[in-house]
């Protein structure tokens, strides 16, 4: 019943199809009624939620399609490709996207370990990519309680932090929360290097600046990238640009600046890579695709 509920605050609240900001901070809901294929996108650490249709997100050729039995945690920044296939007016898309706060993700991650007796480290494991997660009791309540401050705007300012924390804490215990803690607690060097590059993506970064950024040597530091990834250091970075330069072509800059913006210093090379890893020149694909609004 509980889910049927969350369903019915989201529909109350967007009965056309679109793309919405809510009064929480850190929450969109959407609804999508026509199919859209998967497009390149960069996802930041997430909790996406279906309560109707079927999504899509593709990372490194692997494909996680997942409806309103599960949820998918994207636990640090991934170039993924994302889409709504078999969306339709008939069978909609209907669901939510939460940004977590890595700072709260992290101090609920010590808590957590330090209560379980010891602040237990993770390190030698990698953390996971993306995960899809059954919607257990603790995440569906927790969902609830936080959309249902939506109706009171006194509750939403005074409880809305703390309905916040409960639902991070849901998702660090349930089915997701392995990899969770692993990407959030101590030894998550992996999940830091991507934040790091995420921040600076328009530099020159080599594998050795990424591996002394965490205290690694280069060959350990590959290892355990991949292990988490699927990728390589190389290989994600190149993905990481060109995904981002991709959106942002979508959203109306042009090829040049695009390619400025994610550290290409060469139009050609930019090109060049972009026509292999899409199959179009930029332009071809700034002809092709609009994007009015970005969906997680």
């Amino acid at each position: 019943m509980s889910k049927e509920q969350i369903k019915a605050l989201i529909e109350n609240r967007l009965p056309e199809a679109g793309l919405v900001d809510i009064a929480l901070k850190g929450v969109q809901l959407f609804r999508v009624t026509e199919a859209m294929p998967c497009v390149p996108a960069v996802y930041e650490p997430t909790v996406v939620a279906i309560l109707s249709g079927t999504k899509e997100a593709v990372l490194d050729g692997e494909h996680h399609v997942y409806g309103n039995d599960k949820y998918l945690l994207c636990p640090m920044t991934l170039p993924v490709e994302a889409g709504t296939p078999q969306a339709s007016e008939a069978d909609p898309l209907l669901g939510l996207v939460i940004t977590l706060d890595p700072r709260m993700m992290r101090e609920l991650t010590m808590e957590i370990e330090a209560a379980a007796g010891g602040n237990r480290q993770f390190r030698g494991e990698a953390p996971s990519a993306l995960v899809l997660a059954a919607w257990d009791a603790g995440f569906t309540q927790a969902l609830l309680r936080l959309l249902a401050l939506l109706d009171n705007p006194v509750d939403l300012e005074v409880l809305g932090s703390g309905r916040m924390r409960e639902l991070c804490y849901a998702v660090l215990k349930g089915e997701a929360g392995a990899a969770a803690r692993r990407a959030f607690g101590v030894g998550n060097e992996i999940a830091r290097t991507i934040e790091y590059l995420s921040n600076h993506l328009n530099e020159q970064i080599t594998i050795e600046d990424m591996a002394d950024h965490v205290g690694m040597s280069r060959a350990v530091f590959h290892r355990r990238f991949k292990d988490a990834t699927t990728m390589s250091p190389i290989q994600f970075v190149k993905s990481m640009r060109l995904n981002s330069a991709a959106m942002k072509i979508a959203e109306g800059k042009t090829v040049s600046e695009a390619a400025w913006d994610v550290g290409y210093q060469s139009s050609s090379q930019f090109s060049r890579e972009f026509k292999r890893m899409y199959g179009q020149s930029p332009r071809q694909w700034s002809n092709a695709v609009q994007v009015p609004e970005r969906l997680t």
